[in-house]
């Protein structure tokens, strides 16, 4: 009897530390968690999200059905995200999907012994996540969207569409470092080689976005170029609608800022790198090691043009410019 009574205290207590993660029936065995980490804010990702789903179908794994998402959103406060990713290491997660620099950065320092998958511009074995692209090794793969060699690129384009402009802006987020300087340092030498006069300006919140476009309209800017960033894709309307409401000619990277009026997105197809991490992500999930997978690089760009805002703005599209377009919105 008394055996009887420990075993079930023994029980009730390893059921209080281990209650983690059981499903609606104990038979059934648990459920695999996905932990999903990112800085920004889930209205301008909600189609990533779709992709890494879909990623993650492609592996087996339908969520709902055999396998759980804690999705964790920093909110663009990236000091918010430490504590995020603690907490889905808590949460025994079996994965951690870090997608966007700053929650990879936090998904490494936190996550010792948890797999994860990043999904990123930035340059992985630079930012110090991997060993080598070949052979990752640690805890740590994933995919890397062409965004950072694809800045230079983007003046390149704006040089086209508004050859009279001698003075342009780049706009990036200080509060994001290690994806703002290596943009702003490419940006800068790809304007001396154009003649470009390239005036750095900053924004680190949503607030800050009017004081860019006012500062924008002292300098008689010719255009802008807008720096891969969480916050920014989080953000693709406003930023659309700014643009398009100071008649300023702008180019970003995503299919949703030309959609909402920005005049051109150019950049690496980033539903795909999202569809990837998926995948990477139910693979490991299958038992695979991270430290054996090695980094994916999605190698797709994608062109968007905005013909309405072309003919509002009076900026002429070159028909080879047109041609090359997977979308013009009229």
């Amino acid at each position: 009897m008394a055996s009887h009574i420990e075993r079930r205290k023994f029980l009730v207590t390893l059921g209080g530390a281990a209650a983690w993660p059981l499903a609606a029936g104990a038979q059934q065995p648990a459920m695999p968690v996905v932990g999903f980490l990112n800085s920004s804010s889930p209205d301008g990702y909600a189609l990533f999200v779709v992709a890494f789903r879909e990623g993650l179908k492609e592996t087996g794994y339908i969520e709902g059905q055999n396998v759980a998402i804690e999705y964790r959103w920093a909110e663009g406060r990236i000091e918010r995200l430490p504590a995020l990713t603690a907490d889905l290491v808590q949460r025994r997660v079996a994965v951690i999907a870090a997608t966007t620099v700053p929650a990879v950065l936090a998904a490494k320092a936190a996550a010792a012994t948890v797999p994860v998958v990043f999904e990123t511009a930035g340059d992985p074995v630079q930012l110090g996540l991997v060993a080598s692209l070949n052979r990752p090794g640690g805890n740590i793969t994933g995919v890397t969207n062409l965004n950072l060699e694809i800045a230079p690129k983007r003046l390149e384009l704006l040089r086209e569409l508004v050859p009279a402009a001698r003075v342009v802006g780049l706009l990036i987020n200080p509060a994001n470092p290690t994806v703002a300087e290596p943009v702003a340092r490419a940006s800068q030498a790809a304007a001396r080689t154009l003649g470009l006069n390239l005036h750095v300006l900053n924004a680190s919140s949503e607030g800050d976005f009017e004081q860019v476009f006012a500062s924008l309209m002292q300098l008689r800017a010719g255009g802008l170029v807008i720096g891969s960033e969480a916050l920014f894709t989080a953000r693709s309307r406003q930023l659309a609608a700014l643009a398009l409401r100071h008649a300023v000619p702008t180019v970003y990277q995503n299919r949703e800022f030309a959609a909402a009026g920005g005049l051109v997105s150019y950049g690496g197809q980033t539903s795909d790198a999202y569809r990837l991490t998926g995948v990477y992500a139910g693979r490991i999930l299958k038992g695979e090691k991270p430290g054996d997978l090695p980094v994916q690089q999605a190698t797709k760009v994608e062109l968007y043009i905005n013909m309405k805002t072309a003919r509002a703005l009076g900026v002429t599209i070159p028909l080879p410019l047109s041609g090359r377009a997977d979308e013009i919105f009229e």
